[in-house]
């Protein structure tokens, strides 16, 4: 009776359970040409914005790199000049570096972010071959110029 119990009575379970999953229609989708929809806050790649006028949102502060629990962002401050003008407060990013085979996709950058510069959208398409290419810099991250 405890064999029956024990080791029986959960094998016929769970085998339910597959016969339950087995009749349901299955649902197949041809990835590159179709897309899922994805949940409102699903969070995958960053970018870092621009105003629009072109300047850079991202002032350098570091606090995205503060809030980072993985440790993976990497930000270089230098200040602007009036020759050299990249945002529009004193200091501005010269090296931004989020390292991707670190990062939790948490979002506390986005969080933490006093203007808005780094956000997280629902791109999720981040396979690479080779590790380096795995450490997106600046420019990768950088929203192109709007026309």
């Amino acid at each position: 009776m405890e064999l029956l119990r024990d080791v029986l009575k959960p094998m016929i379970a769970g085998l339910g359970i597959t016969r339950k999953r087995l009749s349901r229609q299955k649902v197949t989708i041809q990835y590159p040409e179709q897309k899922r929809e994805l949940y409102p806050r699903t969070r995958w790649r960053h970018v870092l914005t621009r105003y629009d006028s072109g300047l850079e949102r991202c002032i350098g502060c570091s606090l995205c790199a503060g809030a980072c629990p993985a440790r993976c962002i990497y930000v270089q401050a230098d200040e602007n000049t009036d020759e050299a003008r990249f945002s529009p407060g004193e200091r501005y990013a010269v090296r931004y570096e989020i390292n991707m085979i670190r990062c939790i996709f948490c979002g506390f950058c986005q969080e933490a972010c006093p203007t808005g510069a780094i956000v997280l959208r629902q791109d999720f398409e981040l396979a690479n071959y080779k590790r380096e290419d795995f450490i997106y810099t600046k420019e990768m991250l950088l929203e192109p110029m709007r026309s």
